[in-house]
């Protein structure tokens, strides 16, 4: 079940590459959609969002750990993600957790707490 998310997000496409970041693009989201078919992630989800200097949008692949490092090794991946990197500003790659790895990682975070000194 998936507990593991690769958020995936970016700025804006360089100026002059526009052209190219779209077939980049299109490339990602071929790479995603045959591995959630073959069943090497649960599933992905594209976001895109409106104008606001900051973040252009974001994938978020949703898998098991095991999942989302398969697939962060993967040479196809990791062609696309320097193919991407030369033609869009702001790439950047997050592991996160969803599902049942939150609980686990409040867990974590709920004993750290244990071990700092309250302030009143």
């Amino acid at each position: 079940m998936a507990d593991r998310v690769l958020f995936m997000g970016w700025n804006a496409p360089a100026r002059g590459s526009e052209g190219r970041s779209l077939e980049v693009f299109n490339e990602a989201l071929g790479i995603l959609g045959r591995m959630e078919q073959d069943g090497r992630i649960e599933r992905f989800e594209v976001v895109l969002l409106d104008p606001n200097g900051e973040l252009g949008g974001f994938i978020t692949a949703h898998g098991t750990a095991e999942q989302l490092t398969a697939l962060k090794e993967d040479a196809e991946f990791r062609r696309n993600t320097v193919d991407s990197t030369l033609v869009v500003d702001g790439i950047r790659h997050i592991d996160g957790y969803a599902g049942e790895g939150i609980a686990r990682q409040m867990g974590v975070y709920q004993d750290a707490i244990a071990q700092v000194p309250q302030r009143a």
